[in-house]
């Protein structure tokens, strides 16, 4: 039987890594506070401290500022695509009138 990982949620793992990072909690009390593993833990710190520097994160943001870049940033990416059909499209059916 396999173990099924838990999921948080994004204001969590943001206070989680908060307690280390602005209240200064060591990192294996704050995990033996909240139930979370290490590994886990430092890599919210790490995403944490990039999205205070401005970096937008690959994985989902915790920031509400990033998460709002990361929604955008997805809207562009599928109006890029969708303008993509339609150039591809249009040169189409203008080819086609050419040839009538």
């Amino acid at each position: 039987m396999s173990r099924s990982r838990p999921t948080f949620t994004d204001e969590f793992r943001n206070d989680a890594a908060k307690l280390v990072l602005d209240q200064g909690y060591s990192i294996s009390a704050a995990c033996s506070v909240l139930g979370v593993g290490e590994t886990a833990l430092r890599r919210w710190i790490k995403q944490l401290n990039g999205e205070r520097r401005g970096v937008t994160p690959q994985a989902k943001a915790m920031t509400p500022e990033h998460q709002r870049i990361q929604e955008l940033e997805a809207r562009i990416k599928q109006i890029e695509w969708e303008n993509g059909i339609l150039k591809k499209a249009t040169a189409l059916l203008a080819q086609d009138n050419m040839k009538r």
